[in-house]
């Protein structure tokens, strides 16, 4: 017999699922029947939020959604925080779970990892939550799912199987053709009526938003028409090379940027929320677009948050742009033109305030040189939010981490395991402090089981430094902060991985260029000379 654990397994692997991230438990083991004789891979992390974080990380490299088995009750609540980090970052991610039986269902009597309602939990973070109460429903709800991933604003989707529709008969079902999703189609009246506004701009300003990531020949190839000054938030880096003479940079929460913003008679913004976690990360309020705006996104309801449009256009930012070219006279990238100059203007004033966090740049460019390659996967600390102004690359997808939207410790390491996964072929560092690695910690053995070889470049502090400074400023005596730190370096080794710490940055550059293939690699830079002025 078929079993609807089975069928799942099938239909899953039929769509393109290759990598799937879970815990087995007592009421999940039924989903894993199938798995072994499938050509899906399975990798165990050390905790719920761990499968999520690592589903988060694949999902952002390789384009294709990340897929949890987690199990019912504890399964549910550990996840919910990775799944609200992919939430305010727009992943696509499918959290498959178990729940009690049909005839258990809100019942409050007791019953292993009951819950009263897990869809109310996960209402806040999915694009939508469904209890499956028969098997036949399966294709359609999967459809539903992969119609969020692929033609919408992609989100988590939760779906929980009952333990008794898990084990039921399935031999009568056959495998669905996966659904061919179309992108919306932004109109082209309004895409014209863009074109006309911004034909006559002065003044222009780009804003780019991790909606563009599809589309960087259009980015690259829509800045130069414009001739506008082009600022990318921090999920878009690389979608302008380094370099660009039309580049702002990740800096829109700095005067200087400020200022252009101010200034610009036309501000065209796509794919991005507008939000303080990339416009105002000094919290003052003080972003400001009084020039006309308009604004293009995948999903109607963010055209009309935090900064009202003049212009509103909905349709996938790609097909925007193509359409948006087509009605915009050809531009020629030139250093001396009006935007260029606008530009450079700026980045003279930045490179001035930067001048006090030339040892950051200092780091990032001895890590650039070992591994011109590498992509940078994050946490929340310091390195991190030095690397967001400091840092640009050529290609997306190359930089992001949790400092943006929800703004969790403990994503960085198993993010990277699951970026490094999505993508085995390129270097993945893990950007990470002392604090923050400690959420996660236990996921160096699922990288050294699973045989994956990202680069843990821990940045050490000992304490929540960043916290400790942020209370200090506002007179807060610190308490909280001051945190027992390991030895990070002999737990590494106990976990099996390789681990040292870097005297210098040539020491540095030799151990990321000797990093082992076969197992992590934990870096431990100390916040002090030579790393730290």
């Amino acid at each position: 017999m078929t079993t609807c654990g089975e069928f799942l397994v099938k239909q899953l692997e039929a769509w393109g699922v290759d990598t799937m991230f879970g815990i087995p438990g007592v009421h999940t083991v039924e989903l894993y029947r199938g798995l072994p004789h499938s050509s899906i891979r399975h990798i165990t992390p050390r905790h719920e939020q761990g499968a999520g974080f690592m589903a988060d990380g694949y999902a952002r490299v390789s384009g294709k959604p990340g897929v949890c088995f987690i199990i019912t009750g504890p399964g549910m609540t550990n996840i919910l925080t990775a799944m609200a980090q992919a939430y305010a970052d727009s992943i696509p991610m499918l959290v498959i779970s178990s729940v009690n039986q049909r005839d258990r269902l809100g019942l409050g009597k007791g019953y292993l990892h009951e819950l009263p309602n897990q869809r109310a939990l996960t209402a806040g973070v999915t694009a939508f939550s469904h209890t499956l109460m028969s098997v036949e429903e399966l294709p359609g709800v999967l459809a539903r799912a992969f119609a969020v991933f692929e033609g919408e604003r992609p989100r988590p989707v939760h779906i929980e199987l009952p333990l008794d529709i898990i084990t039921a008969p399935a031999e009568h079902m056959r495998l669905a053709p996966r659904p061919n999703i179309q992108r919306p189609i932004p109109p082209r009246a309004l895409l014209r009526e863009a074109a006309a506004l911004l034909r006559t701009a002065k003044r222009p300003l780009l804003l780019l938003g991790g909606g563009c990531v599809a589309a960087s020949a259009e980015a690259r190839a829509l800045a130069t028409a414009l001739d506008a000054p082009t600022a990318l938030t921090i999920n878009a880096k690389g979608l302008l090379p380094p370099g660009h003479p039309l580049l702002l940079g990740s800096n829109q929460s700095l005067i200087p940027v400020r200022q252009l913003a101010l200034e610009a008679d036309v501000v065209l913004a796509i794919g991005t929320e507008l939000g303080e976690t990339d416009y105002d990360v000094v919290f003052d309020g003080n972003f400001k677009l009084p020039g006309q705006l308009i604004r293009i996104d995948i999903d109607a309801q963010q055209l009309h948050r935090n900064f009202p449009p003049s212009l509103a256009i909905q349709g996938d930012a790609r097909l925007a742009m193509r359409l948006l070219l087509a009605d915009l006279p050809a531009g020629e990238l030139r250093a001396g033109s009006p935007g260029a100059l606008r530009t450079a203007a700026v980045q003279a004033q930045l490179a001035e305030e930067f001048s006090a966090w030339a040892h950051y740049r200092q780091l990032f460019d001895t890590v650039l040189e070992a591994l011109p390659e590498a992509r940078f996967v994050g946490d929340s600390t310091q390195t991190v939010y030095s690397g967001n102004h400091l840092v640009e690359l050529d290609g997306t997808r190359r930089w992001f981490n949790s400092s943006t939207g929800y703004g969790t410790l403990g994503y960085g390491l198993p993010a990277a395991i699951g970026a490094k996964l999505g993508e085995p072929g390129r270097p993945v560092i893990c950007l990470i402090g002392d604090g923050g690695i400690q959420f996660s910690l236990p996921e160096l053995a699922s990288a050294v089981e699973a045989k994956v070889a990202v680069i843990v470049l821990l940045w050490n502090n000992a304490g929540y430094g960043e916290i400790k400074r942020y209370m200090e400023r506002r007179d807060i005596t610190p308490l909280g902060v001051d945190i027992y730190t390991p030895d990070f370096l002999t737990l590494a080794r106990g976990f099996g991985c390789a681990a040292e710490r870097a005297r210098d940055h040539a020491h540095l550059a030799e151990l990321l260029r000797d990093a082992p293939a076969d197992r992590p690699l934990l870096i431990e830079i100390l916040e002090a000379p030579p790393f730290h002025p």
